[in-house]
């Protein structure tokens, strides 16, 4: 029997290798790397350092504007879908993987993340030894503790006169008002220019340069969702109304004579007796438009600065024209020979009428034939013209002074 006998030293070299490998001990790399920068073949990376992914998983209170990010130090990406998470409904955020593979980022064109909702990473890469790793995080943004919202006029797929000016007033003062008009699009089909304008820091309103033609389609957009419209307030609005536009017919009311003359599409439909403003309570002159119209309506003098001087329970196809309380409604308490000859009321404008109303007198013709949005001007009254924020009296405003109400023209 042959024994062979090895070098002590030899043997030695052997086990002090293995150790290095298996142990990792410090300075066994001969280059001076940190051990925790080898990668032997055959081990991969833990998912967190093979890809990367900002903000963190689980993170709370991520800013809307990010960052995000997914990033593999070697290797490449071979798949990243970003997903909110919302009622059920999954929406993807556009992005794409860089060409050298090594990152995905968001499409600078897709705005902002969503406040107040939550978010999926799902990413797919291989690494430098083409091994595949998936990682899968999720994160939520800021919860802001205020939010707004904006009332909005005309109704959505209502059908309205030319004069209906959009409309919208806010649930809180807006201190960022360029960026909140830019949040919404008003678009006409045929294309008209339309401009913004704000009586304050709560309202804003829409128009166009001269009254909507006929047959008009409009359309709202309102992405006001994240918007930030005050410190620490944003909306939460992101939708579409649309709206046409009728007929044409604009009624002048001439206080002096007593009279108002109805026209559609220009032509002159009747001349209808009425009785206007008395002399203490005038009548405003200029533009009005609809707003609201009514069957029947309390009209209580006391909520308009009259006190106690007449509350009538039941007045007959109002028609609102002011915030103020201007009205053009039916009346069946004056006498038959008051309209057309005299001015009698507290500032509103009197058709006659019967007591629940009547379908075939003045007041009860003209409200079946009344849209809102159509326009009713007032002439020759005594009083001054009705302001441009007292309803939708923006037409009263010529249109250099319209535009330059606008934060961003």
């Amino acid at each position: 029997m042959r024994f062979v006998t090895r070098r002590a030293g030899a043997g030695w070299a052997a086990v002090a290798a293995w150790a290095c490998l298996l142990g990792g001990l410090a300075g066994c790399t001969g280059d001076g790397r940190s051990p925790v920068e080898i990668q032997l073949p055959g081990k991969p990376r833990a998912p967190e350092e093979a890809i990367r992914i900002t903000p963190e998983d689980n993170a709370k209170g991520v800013p809307a504007d990010g960052p995000l990010t997914v990033r593999v130090p070697e290797g490449r990406l071979e798949r990243v879908v970003v997903t909110k998470v919302e009622d059920a409904q999954q929406e993807r955020v556009p992005g794409s993987i860089a060409p050298d593979g090594l990152s995905w980022s968001p499409d600078p064109k897709a705005g902002k993340l969503a406040l107040a909702a939550k978010y999926t990473v799902d990413a797919v890469a291989r690494d430098g030894h083409d091994r595949r790793q998936a990682r899968h995080t999720t994160f939520t943004t800021f919860v802001p503790g205020e939010r707004f919202i904006g009332y909005f006029k005309p109704e959505n797929r209502s059908t309205v006169g030319v004069g209906m000016i959009v409309s919208f007033n806010f649930s809180r003062p807006i201190e960022n008002r360029a960026e909140v008009e830019r949040a919404i699009t008003v678009t006409a089909d045929p294309a008209v220019e339309v401009s913004g304008h704000w009586f304050g820091r709560n309202r804003l309103d829409f128009r166009p340069k001269q009254y909507w033609e006929p047959g008009t389609e409009v359309s709202v957009r309102m992405r006001l969702r994240d918007v930030q419209g005050a410190p620490g307030a944003y909306g939460i609005q992101d939708k579409t109304v649309r709206f046409t536009v009728g007929r044409s017919q604009v009624s002048t009311v001439d206080a002096a004579a007593h009279t108002m003359e109805v026209r559609r599409d220009g032509q002159l439909l009747s001349t209808v007796p009425i009785t206007a403003g008395a002399p203490e309570n005038t009548t405003y002159n200029g533009k009005m438009v609809v707003m609201e119209m009514f069957d029947v309506t309390r009209m209580n003098g006391q909520t308009v600065g009259f006190g106690g001087e007449y509350d009538i329970p039941d007045v007959p196809h109002a028609m609102r024209l002011t915030t103020s309380g201007t009205f053009l409604h039916g009346n069946y308490w004056a006498s038959p020979d008051t309209f057309g000859s005299t001015n009698v009321s507290h500032g509103c404008v009197g058709l006659r009428d019967d007591k629940g109303g009547g379908s075939d007198t003045p007041a009860g013709w003209f409200f079946d034939r009344t849209l809102v949005g159509d326009v009713v001007e007032v002439v020759n009254s005594t009083d001054k013209t009705v302001a441009p924020n007292n309803g939708l009296g923006g037409w009263n405003m010529s249109w250099a002074d319209w535009v330059a109400g606008s934060a961003i023209a």
